[in-house]
Order: structure tokens, then C-alpha cells, then sequence
């Protein structure tokens, strides 16, 4: 995949796990409430280590586990009143079941940030506003990350996330 560069899109290679976390931190530390990430990616392809990141930037004390078999993870901070949910679709059918979990109650929420891998089983729950970050491996050891904003917000939480990741 080859996005056409633009303000609602950026690419980057990450030649290691833990850039990609450290990459995850800087956009966690701008989430407030409200965004929704949506993680799409094959098995291995960074999507987790990219939610610690953004939960590690975010401010959750302990390190974000894939939420694979309980589907849905809640982290919150003492005295916030946002809650950082963790939502894995890997094991579900479809939208269908997706609705049984209760993501549609919180997905947009000003009071929820939502980070939701393999977000593409159920591509019609997501809201029209959301960052989609594509993860693809560039060869064994890279992975390639495609972000792409929806919305007016999700499009300026991506334009503040490129100065402060990369200064441009």
C-alpha cells in the first residue's frame, strides 16, 4: 500500500519493537478522550506493541497485554475520569458479535480513548472519526505503519502527532 502523503496521512518504518512503542508513546501522550485507533495488521505485525506504546504514553502503569481472549481491556487513571479501552477482534465473526461486547457504548465516547486491534473484522462499527494505522512487515525485522486520519479531529490529532514525532 502506497497512501498519497497529505495532512490525513503519514508513513513510517520502524526497525524494531521497541521504536515502535516508543512511536505508540508519543501518540498516547496526546490522546484526551474521545479518539479511536484502529489497529489492522497480520499476526506479528507490530499492532501490540504500538498499543503499549500509545497506553505506556497515555500514562497506564503497567504494560498493556493483547486483550486476544478476553476481548476488551479497561485502563484508567486515578482521579480521571477517561478510561483507555483495549479491544481485540482477532476471535470475532463479525459486527454482529462485536456489538455483544459493548464497543459500540464506548467507541467515540469523549471519556473513552479506544485502541482496537484488528479493527478491520468489523470495519462498519467503527465511527466515521478515527485513526486507522495499517502495519505491514517491511522485511523480518521492519515494519511499515500507514496512518491515515478520518474526521477533522483525527486529522489534527494526526498533524500534532508528526510535529511531535518528527518536528515536520
Amino acid at each position: 500500500m502506497a497512501p498519497i502523503l497529505d495532512e490525513h496521512t503519514l508513513e513510517f518504518v520502524s526497525r524494531s519493537p521497541e521504536q515502535t512503542r516508543r512511536l505508540g508513546a508519543r501518540l498516547g501522550a496526546l490522546l484526551k478522550g474521545g479518539e479511536v485507533i484502529c489497529l489492522e495488521g497480520s499476526l506479528g505485525s507490530g499492532k501490540t506493541c504500538l498499543a503499549q506504546g500509545i497506553g505506556r504514553g497515555w500514562g497506564v502503569s503497567q504494560t498493556l497485554i493483547s486483550p486476544t481472549f478476553v476481548l476488551v481491556r479497561e485502563y484508567a487513571h486515578p482521579g480521571d475520569a477517561v478510561t483507555l479501552y483495549h479491544v481485540d477482534l482477532y476471535r470475532i465473526s463479525g459486527t454482529e458479535e462485536a456489538l455483544t461486547l459493548g464497543v459500540d457504548e464506548f467507541l467515540g465516547d469523549k471519556h473513552a480513548i479506544c485502541v482496537i486491534e484488528w479493527a478491520e473484522r468489523s470495519r462498519s462499527l467503527m465511527p466515521e472519526e478515527h485513526l486507522w494505522v495499517q502495519l505491514e512487515f517491511a522485511d523480518p525485522m521492519r515494519r511499515a505503519m500507514y496512518f491515515t486520519a478520518q474526521g477533522e479531529r483525527h486529522t489534527a490529532l494526526l498533524q500534532e502527532f508528526r510535529h511531535v514525532a518528527f518536528g515536520a
